[in-house]
């Protein structure tokens, strides 16, 4: 069943390749979706797949972060299955 999550990141995720790492990161697992900057110091992921494939892209985006992210703010969003690709914004 395909889902989608929101992530809000924060501690030093801005100015270190966060986003990035990301985009790199997403191909290596069946994901779409966007990563931004916001305006607080945070930056926003919004991921589409499979819960597994999700689980996995998180956990391999901390891994690679690890030191840089203090929390992770995790919300439940419905499938859009808008996005064919996944996107750096701004």
């Amino acid at each position: 069943m395909l889902r989608g999550r929101e992530i809000l990141f924060s501690g030093q995720v801005q100015g270190v390749g966060f986003r990035y790492t990301a985009k790199q990161l997403s191909r290596r697992f069946s994901v779409t979706g966007t990563i931004e900057n916001l305006s607080d110091g945070r930056v926003k992921l919004f991921v589409e797949g499979e819960l597994s494939q999700i689980d996995g892209f998180i956990e391999a985006l901390l891994e690679e972060n690890r030191g840089t992210v203090a929390d992770t703010e995790r919300i439940g969003k419905p499938y859009r299955g808008e996005f064919t690709g996944f996107e750096i914004i701004g």
